[in-house]
């Protein structure tokens, strides 16, 4: 897998499609590895005519991970454009969830230049966003030792991705559990997780420097997210000069197969209007 290079940080990222199409990059979210963007949903992204490409975020999967080092959003930004400059990109559509989501902001206040449409899903402009008790357990609550007892982490993993999920889009039966042993394998870095919400935190409120955008933007959130709730879209749409906000009954936060037709037509709205206002 190739890997990019910021300073000492290295990103590992893969590409899907024509290499000399338009890009989208897709940015994930707090703790979670590029396959939180499944192959499948990557593959269907590209066959819509694109250059599609994931990556780890830095402390995550099989990039750098940052022991003891902190960081902050705009060190995550330019992550994302050392990727881009790896693969050869000029500019590329942007799309991330979550904390990908204020990845993607901070990128396109940064480097203007290189983004030609956003899709910020289930995000909000700042890290103060109003989560339920039980959705901000998920990413404050240490998970059991896998080591010490394996079943256990596997049962709470399912858990904590039901608890923040889409009521209206149930995951396949197994497909939680399966997710969860396939990102362990890959790469189970707990105390990444603390250090990227620290980044979030260090970079405030961003609705003053997104008004300032000038490219097509998609919002998109979910009606019943309980850990970054509708407001957070809300605020975002709100903040961005012409941005469309999607707010989708039944869905949590995450991104299950029934809902990737939801994402992708988020995403390709945004990447038509850019080719519109060209």
């Amino acid at each position: 897998m190739p890997k990019a290079t910021n300073g000492a940080v290295e990103i590992a990222y893969e590409a899907f499609g024509d290499g000399a199409a338009e890009t989208v990059l897709l940015i994930n979210g707090l703790g979670s590895q590029m396959t939180r963007w499944p192959a499948d949903f990557c593959g269907r992204l590209a066959a819509r005519g694109f250059r599609v490409i994931r990556m780890d975020n830095r402390d995550t999967g099989l990039s750098s991970w940052l022991d003891g080092r902190s960081y902050v959003l705009k060190d995550m930004a330019a992550d994302a454009m050392a990727v881009l400059d790896a693969a050869g990109v000029k500019q590329a559509h942007i799309a991330g969830v979550s904390m990908g989501g204020m990845i993607v902001q901070r990128i396109a206040i940064d480097y203007p230049a290189r983004v030609l449409s956003m899709t910020s899903i289930m995000s909000a402009t700042s890290g103060d966003v109003q989560a339920t008790p039980e959705a901000m357990a998920v990413i404050t609550v240490a998970p059991p030792d896998p080591k010490a007892d394996f079943e256990a982490f596997l049962a709470n993993a399912v858990k904590n991705a039901t608890t923040i999920g889409s009521p209206g889009y149930p995951w396949p039966e197994g497909a939680l559990r399966e997710r969860a042993i396939a990102e362990y394998e890959r790469g189970f870095n707990p105390a990444g997780v603390g250090r990227q919400r620290q980044a979030i935190g260090a970079d405030g409120d961003r609705a003053e420097e997104l008004k300032g955008l000038k490219i097509p933007v998609v919002v998109l959130h979910g009606a019943d997210d309980p850990l970054v709730q509708p407001v957070g879209g809300e605020q975002t749409a709100a903040a961005i000069p012409g941005a469309e906000l999607r707010i989708i009954p039944g869905m949590g936060h995450d991104m299950p197969p029934g809902l990737y037709d939801i994402f992708l037509d988020a995403i390709t709205t945004a990447t038509a209007r850019a080719k519109a206002d060209a």
